[in-house]
């Protein structure tokens, strides 16, 4: 496996195990996490089942490093365009992976943080953590990562959340649909465990297509919607995938893919 300089990158069986690694700065990120990060998610080979994401230390992610801040404020207009192109194209990598995302949030998440919140396919946090899209007490935005968010917890709360710059509390988080599930920190390991076997269960080309048809499915109109639907349950159901899965669930057996005791 290779070796990075700004995450740690492990391979567990069929699981992907991704930890930014900067926990002397709470994980903040500057180009060379997202050029890594970008790297990984964009190269993920086909036997790995899941991947999830956390951050070393005491916390997740603390958004954007402050020295990267202070070198971006000396540059141009176009060297800023060209340096938030980055920043979206990871967080596009991820959001657009085949894979099932699993963000395993053991602290704070402040800023560009949520932004992988955003993109995780499954969010679960530690009750301790905080969070907080805090861009506009620096005088910017939480741009970059709008689209996602917005996508995820609606116009409504992302108004309140980007305008007020709150920091708040998991609870409120997964109110709005950001988080999925919180437990006591001394629990999050082994729930986090207990979900990647569950989504080790799915068959893996239809957790594929069904990312990408969520994601399509946003865009459509209802008819286009019906169409398409019934196009690509009729392709997967006559699938080597999809009529293993039939088989195994009318012979009361596992599917091929399931392993162990899972």
């Amino acid at each position: 496996m290779k070796s990075y300089s700004c995450i740690m990158v492990e391979k567990r069986g069929d699981v992907l195990g991704i930890t930014l690694n900067r926990p002397e700065i709470g994980n903040a990120f500057n180009s060379e996490l997202i050029e890594e990060l970008t790297e990984v998610f964009g190269s993920v080979q086909d036997e790995i089942r899941t991947i999830v994401l956390t951050g070393a230390g005491k916390v997740f992610c603390a958004g954007a490093d402050l020295n990267w801040m202070k070198r971006m404020a000396e540059f141009t207009e176009e060297e800023n365009y060209a340096d938030a192109r980055a920043m979206d194209k990871m967080f596009y990598t991820i959001d657009v992976c085949p894979k099932p995302v699993v963000a395993k949030v053991n602290g704070a998440a402040i800023a560009g943080g949520m932004g992988f919140l955003a993109v995780s396919d499954v969010v679960i946090a530690s009750k301790a953590a905080k969070f907080g899209f805090t861009e506009v007490n620096l005088g910017i935005i939480p741009a970059v990562v709008s689209p996602y968010v917005m996508s995820k917890i609606g116009y409504s709360q992302t108004r309140s959340l980007f305008l007020s710059a709150e920091v708040v509390s998991a609870e409120k988080v997964k109110e709005i649909g950001l988080v999925h599930e919180i437990v006591q920190p001394e629990l999050l390991d082994a729930r986090v465990d207990e979900l990647v076997k569950d989504l080790s269960k799915g068959g893996s080309s239809a957790q594929a297509v069904c990312k990408r048809w969520i994601r399509e499915l946003k865009e459509m109109d209802i008819e286009r919607a019906r169409e398409e639907s019934a196009r690509i349950i009729a392709g997967l159901r006559v699938s080597p995938e999809g009529q293993e899965g039939i088989r195994a669930f009318l012979e009361k057996r596992k599917p091929t893919w399931v392993k162990g005791d899972k």
